[in-house]
């Protein structure tokens, strides 16, 4: 009778150690699609912005290359023009980041620093530990206790 009772004891514990381990993975995988979607949402709000920057600064580089071309022209001094060619490399810039393949050229050059040079990518003290965050609350708690007394 013992034995039926530690078999059938030893089978729910089977069962709820899997169940555990199917809800653990479920919670995983539900956090890695919030942060991925998260991070979707970033990033269409920063190429949102990159649009947004765009037409405010295009219209500003227009207005500036007509005035200064403007000033070029009537006061015969082609010098004028300099400020046209800096300001031309920021619209072409704004331009690929809103429109262009600026983010696919960034994600490759990303991949390409994780696979060759990943001793760049390496936390001071290296990746933070159970133990090591346990250590520091501790000592925070610690000092908080000694604090307020």
């Amino acid at each position: 009778m013992g034995f039926l009772l530690s078999k059938s004891m030893d089978q729910s514990l089977q069962k709820q150690q899997e169940f555990m381990l199917i809800s653990g993975r479920m919670q995983l995988e539900r956090q890695i699609l919030m942060q991925n979607e998260m991070r979707e949402r970033q990033m269409a709000m920063q190429i949102a912005w990159s649009r947004e920057f765009l037409k405010y600064f295009s219209s500003f580089f227009g207005l500036t290359a007509l005035g200064l071309t403007v000033g070029a022209v009537r006061r015969r001094r082609a010098v004028l023009l300099a400020p046209v060619v800096p300001l031309g490399f920021i619209l072409a810039y704004q331009m690929d980041t809103a429109y262009g393949s600026l983010t696919h050229r960034m994600r490759a050059e990303a991949e390409s620093i994780m696979v060759s040079e990943s001793e760049r990518l390496d936390l001071p003290h290296g990746t933070p530990t159970f133990e090591s965050i346990e250590k520091s609350r501790r000592s925070r708690a610690h000092l908080t206790s000694l604090l307020e007394k």
